[in-house]
C-alpha cells in the first residue's frame, strides 16, 4: 500500500487533534436519537455502487451504512485506502510518549463531507467507551485509547480508520435508490476489513440483495 502524500498526511494530523474532544456532536451525522419511520432502514448494510453511477466521486464505492433514519444516511467508504502512517507518528503527534510502538495504521477515504473529522469503524470485540454503537456486529468511535489499544495490539480485531464521510439528506439515498445509482449487500468482515481492495466492490456486488 502507498504510503500518504504530504496533504493526506497534514489532514490526518489535524483530525488526529479532534481525537481529544468530543466524538460527534448531538445533532451531527451519528445522532444516536434521530426518530425512526416505516422507510426501509438501511443501517448495518453495504451501499455498493452500480457500473453506472453517475456520480465520479463514488464508482466502485462499497460504504458501510453507520446511520440511516428519516432525516437523512451516514457511511464511510471502506474500499478506498490513502495510505499508512507509523503509529508512532501519530501518537507523538498527540502529545503522548510513543516509546515502543512499532507497526503502522492504514487510512482510509470515508467520503468527500468533512475531511478533516475520522472515524474508526470497528468490530464490537472492543466495548470500550466512548463509542457509537451501529448495530450488535459493529461500532463508530473516536478517542485516543483506542488509537493507542490498537497500536499496542489489544484493540478490535477488526478496524478501518476512516477520514471524511459520505451523507445524505432527507430523502436523498431513497431518491438515488429509485433512480438505481446504488445497490444494496449484507455487510461482513470479509468485505469491509480486509485487504483486497481490488476486489471489494465486484464481491459486493455480486453479493447483493436483488429484491430490495
Amino acid at each position: 500500500m502507498p504510503h500518504a502524500s504530504s496533504v493526506q498526511v497534514w489532514a490526518f494530523f489535524t483530525l488526529m487533534v479532534l481525537l481529544a474532544t468530543a466524538f460527534a456532536p448531538r445533532n451531527g451525522p451519528l445522532a444516536a436519537n434521530a426518530p425512526q419511520t416505516n422507510i426501509q432502514n438501511l443501517t448495518g448494510l453495504l451501499l455498493v455502487a452500480r457500473p453506472e453511477m453517475p456520480d465520479p466521486r463514488f464508482r466502485d464505492t462499497v460504504i458501510f451504512i453507520a446511520r440511516h433514519d428519516e432525516n437523512g444516511a451516514f457511511g464511510l467508504i471502506v474500499n478506498r485506502p490513502l495510505g499508512e502512517i507509523d503509529y508512532a507518528t501519530i501518537i507523538e503527534n498527540l502529545g503522548v510518549d510513543a516509546a515502543g510502538l512499532e507497526g503502522e495504521i492504514a487510512i482510509f477515504f470515508g467520503g468527500p463531507v468533512d475531511p478533516k473529522r475520522g472515524f474508526i469503524l470497528h468490530s464490537n470485540d472492543y466495548p470500550h467507551p466512548p463509542l457509537i454503537p451501529v448495530n450488535d456486529r459493529y461500532s463508530i468511535s473516536m478517542s485516543t485509547s483506542l488509537l493507542l489499544a490498537l497500536a499496542n495490539g489489544f484493540g478490535p480485531k477488526h478496524s478501518i480508520l476512516a477520514i471524511g464521510y459520505a451523507g445524505w439528506s432527507k430523502d436523498q439515498l431513497e431518491q438515488e435508490l429509485a433512480r438505481k445509482d446504488w445497490v444494496v449487500a449484507p455487510s461482513n468482515d470479509e468485505i469491509m476489513f480486509d485487504s483486497q481492495f481490488a476486489s471489494k466492490w465486484k464481491r459486493a456486488y455480486d453479493s447483493r440483495y436483488l429484491n430490495i
